[in-house]
C-alpha cells in the first residue's frame, strides 16, 4: 500500500519532515518561562541531551530540520512575532517533535536571563534585523555586550553562526565578533540546506542577493567578567544599513 505522505514547500523548497496523522503530534510550544529563570532545560524535555538554540527562529524551518536530521539534541527557538511562531509550533506539533520547543520572548532577555551559563552546544542568529531607520539602531541585536552574553552561554567548545544579507552588518561583526569566537567564514551554502536554511534566505536567494554566512567556537578562556570587559570597549552597531533588502526586511517585520 503506497504511503500517503504529506509535505509542505516554502517557495518551492520543502519545509523538512511530514505531517503525520494527529495522534503522532506534539506539543512544541513554550508556554510559560519562569519568573527569574534559567530554564531547567534537562526537566523541560526530559533528558540530558546538548541544546541547539536559534535566536529570532522565524516560522522554524531551520530548527525543524535540525531537530529531524539530530533527534539525540533537543532544540528551543525564540521570536517576538506571534504569526511566525503560529507556523513554527504548528509544523513542529505535525512532526511530532518532542525535542524541539519555542517560545514568545525577545532574544536579548531570553539569553540573558533563561540560557543556562555554559550550557548551550550551538547558538544560531540568521538574518537579524538590521533596522534601517538610523534612529532604530539602538534596537541592533548583535552588540558587543549581546555577543559577550552569547559566548557566556556556549559550553566549551560551542559554536556560534551566524548569517545576514545585509553587507555593512557582516562587515561590523567582522570586526567584533573575533573577539570573543575563533571566527570563520563560510564560503558558500551550509551543506546540510543548500537552497537555504530560513526563509529569509530563500527569499534573499531568488532575488540574487549575496548571502553572508560564517560560525565561530567560545572562546573560552575569557571568563564572563573579562568578555563584558572587552565588549565596553567596542563599538555599537551604529552603521548605515544602506537600501538593499529593505523590501525583505519590510516584509519579514510583517509576516
Amino acid at each position: 500500500m503506497k504511503k500517503n505522505t504529506k509535505i509542505e514547500r516554502e517557495f518551492g523548497v520543502p519545509i523538512p519532515g511530514e505531517i503525520l496523522e494527529p495522534a503522532r503530534w506534539a506539543r512544541t510550544a513554550l508556554k510559560k518561562l519562569p519568573a527569574d529563570g534559567p530554564l531547567d532545560v534537562v526537566a523541560l524535555f526530559g533528558r540530558h541531551a546538548p541544546l541547539v538554540v536559534d535566536l529570532g527562529c522565524g516560522n522554524g524551518r531551520f530548527l525543524i530540520g535540525s531537530a529531524l536530521q539530530r533527534p539525540e539534541f533537543d532544540h528551543i527557538g525564540n521570536d517576538i512575532l506571534p504569526m511566525v511562531l503560529r507556523y513554527a509550533t504548528r509544523r513542529g506539533n505535525q512532526r511530532g517533535l518532542g525535542n524541539l520547543r519555542f517560545a514568545a520572548i525577545d532574544a536579548q532577555r531570553f539569553v540573558s536571563t533563561y540560557l543556562p551559563t555554559a550550557g548551550v552546544r550551538e547558538v544560531h542568529c540568521y538574518h537579524p534585523q538590521p533596522h534601517h531607520d538610523p534612529h532604530d539602531a539602538h534596537k541592533r541585536l548583535l552588540t558587543p555586550l549581546f555577543l559577550a552574553q552569547v559566548q557566556r552561554v556556549l559550553e566549551p567548545g560551542g559554536r556560534l553562526f551566524l548569517q545576514t544579507d545585509n553587507a555593512p552588518y557582516w562587515k561590523y561583526l567582522q570586526g567584533v565578533v573575533p573577539t570573543f569566537f575563533d571566527f570563520h567564514e563560510q564560503p558558500g551554502p551550509w551543506p546540510d540546506t543548500p537552497r537555504g536554511r530560513t526563509r529569509r534566505e530563500i527569499l534573499a536567494l531568488r532575488r540574487g542577493y549575496p548571502i553572508y554566512r560564517g560560525w565561530g567556537v567560545a572562546k573560552k578562556e575569557l571568563s564572563s567578567d573579562e568578555a563584558a570587559a572587552l565588549a565596553k570597549n567596542l563599538p555599537a552597531p551604529t552603521f548605515n544599513a544602506g537600501p538593499r533588502c529593505q523590501d525583505l526586511d519590510r516584509l519579514e517585520s510583517e509576516s
